[in-house]
């Protein structure tokens, strides 16, 4: 199995930027599906942002929400295993407890229900 660690939350200004780091350990994210979801407090988790890393460099497939295109870029370090969550002009609605999930089938990426494997989330305050 695979053991997922995200950092790189915080607090900051609209319009400021965050890059946020799921780490993986136990075995690599290569051919699974990654994605980054968040949760605000009430809410359900929304899926933002998933890729798809086929073994060795490449990354065959990125998927975002509308809510985020054009300021969310998720990107991998094969050689760290490591995927990364870049978000720029942040808002407030962006305000959210990020999770990594990962799995090796995904049909619906932006479904939490079919990830198997979670992070235990990083928080990220955006303040107006």
């Amino acid at each position: 199995s695979v053991q997922l660690v995200e950092s790189g939350g915080g607090s900051v200004q609209a319009g400021g930027s965050l890059r946020l780091s799921c780490a993986a350990s136990g075995d690599t994210l290569s051919n699974k599906w990654v994605a980054w979801f968040r949760q605000a407090p009430g809410k359900g988790r929304e899926g933002v942002a998933a890729t798809y890393l086929l073994t060795g460099r490449i990354t065959i497939s990125t998927e975002y929400a509308d809510s985020v295109k054009g300021r969310f870029t998720i990107s991998r370090d094969g050689a760290k295993s490591t995927v990364y969550l870049q978000m720029n002009s942040l808002k407030p609605e962006d305000t959210a407890m990020y999770y990594c999930a990962a799995d090796v089938r995904v049909v619906d990426r932006f479904n939490p229900g079919l990830y198997a494997y979670w992070g235990q989330g990083t928080q990220v305050t955006i303040s107006s």
